[in-house]
């Protein structure tokens, strides 16, 4: 069969163009967006993922960096559209490729992990409490979450009589309602310290905080994952018609 003649190809070619431009605008954008929402979740969700594992998680790093690699790659696309070097076209495809298989994995991962973290935080959350000195990073991350929840221990104030930093200076200054009506000799006493702290437990309130965030990051992730989809075809099918036409853009 005979190819397209060159004045049948132009149209389709200026339409494939545009449309590669529109997305490869719109996939900067989402870049910028996994860039803000990896920042995020390092300084607003930290405290929460050092108290679920061992140590500091990699993961904001890997959003973050991810978002950046976008920006960058969003900006080589608008080149590569205009230029229309089918080499950069296929790069560009290649490149999107990869984006939606990491994209795809990282998003099934905060599914998951989502649906793990009750099974996980109330042990790690009770140990922090237990072996709380006031000054660790785990004790930090604690305080944290108490001050920014407005929650005390575990299921409740209760949890901090069993730690090992009750007996000596009794409840966390983080518990309490207002903090310049807490006195030292209060938040040791069991008694009076109950009117003082919050009443309400953290492990409840830091699973539902958690559960409900991973699952923006996960869908935000997905649904740019499959994005990625579109952009591929129109950079393939942008190639293809200016290497079969030979086809140079001005």
């Amino acid at each position: 069969m005979m190819a397209p003649s060159r004045m049948e190809t132009k149209p389709v070619i200026f339409i494939l163009k545009t449309l590669l431009l529109l997305y490869s605008f719109i996939f900067w954008v989402t870049g910028v967006v996994l860039l803000s929402v990896g920042l995020w979740w390092k300084f607003m969700l930290g405290p929460y993922m050092l108290l679920i594992s061992s140590g500091p998680t990699n993961a904001p790093y890997a959003l973050a960096g991810t978002g950046a690699a976008i920006v960058l790659f969003g900006l080589f696309g608008c080149f590569a559209t205009c230029r229309g070097r089918p080499w950069m076209l296929k790069l560009y495809a290649v490149f999107l490729s990869l984006v939606f298989m990491i994209e795809l994995i990282a998003g099934i991962s905060g599914f998951v992990f989502r649906h793990e973290i009750k099974g996980t935080f109330l042990t790690s959350y009770s140990e922090a409490v237990m072996w709380y000195n006031g000054y660790d990073e785990r004790s930090m991350a604690v305080d944290s979450v108490q001050r920014t929840l407005h929650c005390c221990g575990v299921q409740n104030y209760t949890s901090w009589f069993s730690s090992v930093y009750f007996p000596a200076s009794g409840i966390p200054a983080s518990c309490c309602v207002t903090y310049v009506e807490c006195s030292k000799a209060e938040l040791k006493n069991a008694t009076l310290a109950a009117h003082k702290v919050y009443r309400q437990g953290c492990y409840e309130l830091v699973v539902s905080f958690i559960e409900n965030n991973m699952a923006v990051i996960a869908g935000v992730t997905f649904g740019i994952a499959f994005s990625q989809v579109l952009g591929t075809s129109l950079a393939c099918c942008l190639a293809h018609f200016i290497s079969t036409n030979q086809y140079e853009m001005v």
